[in-house]
């Protein structure tokens, strides 16, 4: 069995294969052009990829395949359609990276209400040494406690930020189709509107792209804290950057329509601002998660073999 994998710097550089070598014979690109996809994936039965484009136009001359592997939980980069016509089987990977996305979405509340950049910048200028203060209290941070955090999409992650947040003494409000178990679940107008913490954790569909627009921003309290760890997209990006740049509100993004942005991004002009944080799409890769990534991948190609249907998505 013939497997490449086309970007795999994108999982980092520390990992090991080796799971991934003991099901087939295993070629391994660091990084592939989307010009180059369809060259090196004209002899493969199994694909593995992460951010690339699978579509017609890389997939039509691939005889031999059989199977996509992407190396996440969102799969909004496959053309199922057309996989559907070639009967190209497409799996993804749930539930590997909860706890690590869990785990940024709240540290990056935590920065945008803690103010931590600022505070240990004090102390590394030799400013707080100058001071004669013993303490330094400005800008001015608030306890999580009795605070509201509304949650959009209350799937796995969300699930366990709202574990998170009610350790803290937040109340939870979240959105979800169906009011399942105790979720307090609310329209997402109220939740823009009464949350002092809102974390999305969407996949993006055309259901949900551009869902968090304009004048969903614009009913945020003053002072209160977006975080988007979902997709880029569900977000209106513009919207949300006018929205910083007046000062009005914090925000902490970790995903964005493009990856990497460039300088004509929204985000890009508005980089440095004080009420703004943003990661290069890391949420999900803390090490263990993406050891079980691979692991997980490793059983998807060996069950899709044995004609089982793990973790295949619906095509």
């Amino acid at each position: 069995m013939k497997i490449v994998m086309l970007d795999a710097k994108t999982l980092g550089d520390d990992l090991s294969f080796s799971a991934l070598e003991a099901v087939g014979e295993l070629t391994v690109y660091p990084a592939t052009k989307q010009s180059e996809v369809a060259e090196r994936i004209s002899d493969a039965e199994v694909v593995i990829v992460n951010k690339l484009k699978m579509n017609e136009t890389c997939l039509e001359n691939a005889e031999k395949l059989r199977l996509i592997c992407v190396t996440a939980t969102g799969f909004d980069n496959i053309d199922l359609e057309y996989c559907r016509k070639r009967s190209i089987a497409v799996t993804n990977v749930v539930g590997y990276s909860t706890d690590s996305v869990a785990q940024l979405t709240v540290a990056l509340a935590l920065e945008c209400v803690m103010h931590m950049r600022e505070y240990t910048d004090f102390v590394k200028s030799g400013d707080y040494s100058k001071s004669g203060v013993a303490n330094r209290l400005t800008p001015c941070f608030y306890e999580l406690s009795g605070k509201r955090w509304g949650i959009v999409g209350m799937g796995n992650i969300g699930k366990k930020v709202a574990k998170i947040a009610e350790a803290f003494g937040c109340e939870v409000v979240c959105t979800k189709r169906k009011n399942e178990g105790n979720l307090n679940v609310v329209p997402l107008d109220e939740l823009m509107q009464s949350s002092d913490i809102i974390s999305v954790h969407l996949p993006l569909s055309q259901e949900t792209r551009g869902i968090i627009s304009r004048d969903m921003l614009s009913v945020m309290k003053d002072g209160a804290v977006i975080v988007n760890v979902a997709r880029g997209a569900v977000i209106d990006e513009k919207a949300l950057a006018d929205e910083v740049e007046s000062g009005r509100i914090f925000a902490a993004c970790d995903v964005y329509s493009t990856e990497p942005f460039g300088d004509d991004h929204p985000f890009y002009r508005i980089r440095d601002r004080k009420n703004l944080v943003l990661t290069p799409h890391m949420a999900w890769g803390a090490y263990e998660a993406r050891i079980r990534c691979m692991e997980e991948i490793a059983k998807n190609i060996e069950a899709f073999y044995r004609n089982e249907k793990r973790n295949r998505v619906d095509i």
